[in-house]
């Protein structure tokens, strides 16, 4: 038998803690969501079809994009006990200078679309969590907005080579002369990835008012005031542009790049060179013997060749090939802190975040990024401590196991 009695109010006073009302509705989203998926959900409800899915979508059937977030999915942590790990340290040298976190921003293309404060929250966020933050060829802001936002932080540049050469190096020239101490010379798009979702949605650079659009705009007034009450959207490093962004990526790219192109690059530019967009061994060598101070394993975040490689999967064999000579960085499929700590266990020096910068991004501007950058920090803190490491330099491959689900046929 259980005795029962009426409660009396000293008891029930410790239990009746009720919330003061919060009536900035921004920082109440922000501090809800605890993953990278949630402020995914959040950005999916405030943006337009159009510019949302430019974000999430990736190329043809996106199958890439699924077999890189897959591969984090099927890791396995092997985690040490009765280690002291009351304190942490996330940051460590990349590329010479020190980093916060052992991930920075990547470069995005059209980021005002998603949001008007666009590159210039991403590059003020990074500054202040002490990470670089990386501007697009294809950005929205210039280097110079991009430097004034984030006078402190550490910018990086990426470039794309165009078929108009002197044009390319002249925005070169231009990050250099902004203090921009990295450039990332992304090799993986000779011609435009079929996205096939902007191509259904009938995406331009500017939005297009069409009764789509405006049907779609409905319920998501916010973005549509904010677009059409500050600077209209353009590229800041190139002319305006209005059809679609695969015709202006085949108009304007250069398929006929090649490694001597690459020297020719290294030669004009003072800073530190990094190669985005490798995804064999062999390639990895070659850049590496071309002196480079480090590449990253990317397939564009499964935007250009579908059925890509997987980042996650070639980088142990890339840093055996290449990690004693340069640094190996990683991008593709990241949405979580242990994403980033299983990449650094297994060799990465560095990684970057694309999608999920710019979720939180759409979900809350500047704040939203702040919040995505805080997700995963403490989701690295997290990780670390269970797996019991105190440094990023204590993190090993024997912490990870890569679980095996797509497996090469042998042939016969």
């Amino acid at each position: 038998m259980v005795d029962r009695r009426i409660p009396n109010l000293h008891d029930l006073a410790p239990l009746m803690q009720f919330k003061r009302p919060t009536f900035d509705l921004k920082a109440k989203r922000l501090r809800e969501a605890l993953t990278i998926e949630d402020l995914r959900r959040i950005a999916k409800r405030r943006t337009p079809t159009a510019a949302f899915d430019y974000t999430d979508g990736s190329a043809e059937a996106e199958i890439s994009l699924r077999r890189a977030r897959q591969a984090f999915r099927d890791v396995q942590f092997n985690p040490a006990i009765l280690h002291d790990v009351a304190t942490v340290d996330t940051g460590w040298d990349v590329l010479g200078k020190r980093v916060e976190q052992p991930f920075g921003i990547a470069p995005t293309g059209f980021t005002r679309m998603m949001q008007t404060e666009g590159e210039k929250a991403g590059a003020a966020a990074a500054a202040a969590a002490g990470i670089p933050f990386s501007l697009s060829t294809m950005g929205t802001a210039s280097v110079e907005d991009v430097a004034e936002a984030a006078p402190d932080g550490r910018n990086w540049f990426q470039l794309y080579m165009w078929k108009d050469r002197d044009r390319s190096m002249a925005l070169v020239d231009r990050a250099a002369a902004a203090g921009f101490d990295t450039l990332l010379v992304t090799v993986d798009v000779p011609v435009a990835g079929a996205r096939l979702r902007d191509s259904r949605n009938g995406m331009t650079i500017p939005p297009s008012l069409t009764p789509k659009t405006i049907i779609d705009a409905l319920p998501r007034p916010w973005w549509w005031v904010d677009f059409l009450t500050t600077e209209p959207l353009a590229f800041a490093s190139l002319d305006r542009w209005s059809g679609t962004v695969a015709e202006l990526l085949n108009t304007m790219f250069d398929p006929t790049v090649t490694y001597d192109d690459l020297a020719w690059i290294k030669s004009q530019w003072p800073g530190k060179l990094v190669v985005k967009g490798v995804q064999t061994v062999d390639d990895a060598r070659r850049v590496t013997d071309l002196g480079v101070d480090a590449l990253i394993l990317s397939n564009h975040g499964g935007r250009q060749l579908d059925r890509a490689p997987i980042p996650f999967h070639l980088l142990p064999d890339v840093v055996r090939e290449v990690g004693g000579d340069t640094e190996v960085h990683l991008d593709t499929g990241i949405m979580s802190g242990a994403d980033i700590v299983a990449a650094v266990a297994l060799g990465a020096r560095f990684t970057l975040i694309g999608r999920a910068y710019l979720y939180g991004l759409m979900a809350g501007g500047r704040e939203g990024v702040d919040r995505a950058i805080e997700i995963l920090s403490v989701e690295i803190a997290r990780t670390m401590r269970l797996l019991g490491v105190n440094s990023l330099d204590e993190l090993e491959p024997k912490h990870v196991t890569q679980l095996e689900r797509l497996v090469p046929r042998v042939r016969g």
